[in-house]
C-alpha cells in the first residue's frame, strides 16, 4: 500500500471516529484557505455527501467549525448559532490550530466556551498536522 493510500485511510478512520455517517449533511462554518484538505476530503467521502457552506439554511446533522485565536465574534456566541442549525443529536467539531501555530486557541477556551453555550465535550482528537478537534454534543432533551 502506497503512502498515500495509507495516509488515506487513516483520514477515513478519523471521519468515521469523529461520529460522521454515511448520508449525514455537515455544514462548515469560518472556512479559509488554511483548513485542512484531507479531512474535509475523509468527512466528504465517508458521508457520501459534499461538505455545505455558511450560507445553506437547512437543518444538518453535524458542523465543522474551524476557529482561530484571531476570530473577531466570541466563540460562544458562535457555537450557539452553529447549535442552531444542527439536528438534534449531531456533533459540532471545533477544529483549531495546533500549539505553535497562527491562531492557536487554549481547550480550556473552547471547553468553557462549549459549557456556556450549553455544549458537552466528548472527546479532543488530533485533526490533521495543523489542527486539533474538539468534538461537541447538545445535551440529549428529556421527554
Amino acid at each position: 500500500m502506497s503512502a498515500t493510500a495509507g495516509q488515506a485511510q487513516s483520514e477515513r478512520g478519523l471521519a468515521d471516529r469523529l461520529g460522521f455517517k454515511p448520508g449525514q449533511v455537515v455544514q462548515e462554518f469560518l472556512f479559509d484557505d488554511d483548513v485542512d484538505e484531507e479531512l474535509r476530503a475523509s468527512i466528504a467521502e465517508r458521508t457520501g455527501e459534499e461538505l455545505v457552506d455558511e450560507d445553506y439554511d437547512g437543518v444538518v446533522d453535524s458542523a465543522l467549525l474551524w476557529w482561530r485565536g484571531d476570530e473577531e465574534d466570541d466563540l460562544t456566541d458562535v457555537l450557539v448559532d452553529v447549535l442552531g442549525a444542527v439536528e438534534g443529536g449531531g456533533i459540532i467539531l471545533v477544529l483549531t490550530p495546533k500549539p505553535g501555530r497562527e491562531g492557536h486557541v487554549s481547550p480550556s477556551e473552547v471547553s468553557e466556551a462549549a459549557s456556556t453555550a450549553g455544549l458537552s465535550q466528548t472527546s479532543a482528537v488530533s485533526a490533521g498536522p495543523n489542527w486539533s478537534g474538539t468534538r461537541l454534543v447538545a445535551p440529549k432533551v428529556q421527554r
